[in-house]
């Protein structure tokens, strides 16, 4: 039986998200600790007492849910893994568990990069939201004739598009024709053009990091590849930034696997993805530490 870990993105995270696994799960406390002094922020507290507005802060988002990722896989119960996948942020955990990074390196670069997407957000009035449903040459349609690019194709009749507020209101207002869309918040166009500042800055920091090769299968966003090279992964990691994330040619890659595919804290968005994507997967969200136990099964 194939099994693949995947990593959730930006927007997975929930006030109090991390109270049962620091009360329930050894080392998780532990892990969070030492995570938060390479980050400079109290993953605790985030993760434990912060309101849902503080952990939307794309600065503090980003690196609490990579941590909280990490911090869930190192505490999981030892199993064979096949392959790594991250979606979009989830990148730098699954970074760190194929060996491209050490799990501080993912962190600290994790951090430039919210740092720099939150400036880059603050120089422009931009957002996203969720089309779900409707036919796909309509939906770009609509986005060609707002001036709105598709920034996550999620799979599952699910994109995501991004630009100015001021189009993805009209969006909005006129949706495409059988879908209905949902305005995200987030604090900017992730995933497009208007992130290349953050891009360069991400890419400035990576010249001191030195990554090792992926010790199992690790696939990117780009176009759904197998990298096999860690210097490459690298770069991926930065142009993404800027790029659009390509999940549903992700998850193509383990249609026919019979796969278990356990998705890390914070659980659930990319299951259900899956489970309308790949119909012979079996999804294990991390949603409880007592799902530990199916992934033992």
């Amino acid at each position: 039986m194939t099994t693949i870990v995947v990593a959730p993105g930006q927007g997975s995270q929930t006030a109090g998200f991390l109270t049962p696994w620091i009360t329930d799960v050894p080392g998780f406390r532990s892990q969070l600790e030492a995570y938060s002094e390479v980050v400079d922020l109290d993953l605790i507290e985030l993760g434990t007492e912060a309101p849902e507005e503080t952990i939307k802060d794309t600065a503090i988002a980003q690196p609490l849910i990579v941590a909280a990722s990490l911090a869930s896989y190192r505490t999981m119960p030892n199993f064979e893994i096949d392959g790594v996948a991250g979606h979009s942020v989830g990148e730098f955990t699954a970074a760190a568990i194929s060996g491209v990074l050490s799990d501080q390196d993912a962190l600290k670069m994790v951090s430039v990069r919210a740092r720099a997407m939150a400036q880059a957000s603050a120089k422009a009035a931009t957002g996203m939201a969720a089309i779900i449903g409707g036919e796909l040459a309509e939906v770009n349609a609509k986005l060609e004739q707002l001036s709105l690019v598709g920034a996550n194709h999620n799979g599952a009749g699910q994109l995501v598009a991004a630009g100015l507020k001021t189009d993805i209101q009209k969006l909005l207002e006129n949706p495409p024709e059988k879908s209905r869309v949902i305005e995200l918040k987030v604090a900017g166009a992730f995933h497009t053009p208007f992130m290349d500042d953050a891009r360069l800055a991400l890419k400035t920091y990576t010249e001191q990091i030195v990554p090792t090769d992926p010790s199992m299968k690790l696939w990117s966003n780009e176009s759904g590849q197998l990298v096999e090279s860690g210097k490459e992964f690298l770069r991926l990691l930065v142009h993404q930034v800027a790029n659009p994330v390509r999940w549903d040619l992700v998850m193509r890659n383990f249609e026919g696997l019979e796969a278990n595919v356990v998705e890390l804290v914070p659980a659930g968005a990319l299951s259900g993805l899956l489970k309308r994507a790949v119909q012979d997967c079996r999804a294990l969200p991390l949603r409880t530490p007592q799902d530990f136990e199916k992934v033992a099964e």
